[in-house]
């Protein structure tokens, strides 16, 4: 009679254990998840070092563009008042 009870104890014990182990990894693997979700979506809200370099260039490019025409319209003015 006490082997029969200890087997149903040590049964119902190794029942929970391996039903907490199951529970267990699969949190693991849904955090796994939403992490690698995570980590996309931050690529895609942030930008790349070198893609804001190339677009502060372009910037400073038309800025520059736009500086010269501002000079030659400048010398334009003042020969034509001279």
């Amino acid at each position: 009679m006490d082997l029969m009870i200890w087997n149903i104890v040590l049964s119902f014990a190794s029942t929970l254990l391996v039903f907490w182990v199951k529970v267990s990894h699969d949190e693991v693997k849904r955090l796994g998840i939403l992490l690698s979700k995570t980590r996309e979506e931050n690529a895609e809200k942030f930008v790349t070092k070198s893609d804001a370099h190339n677009d502060i260039n372009r910037v400073l490019a038309r800025l520059d563009r736009l500086e010269s025409k501002i000079d030659d319209f400048m010398k334009e003015h003042r020969s034509a008042i001279s």
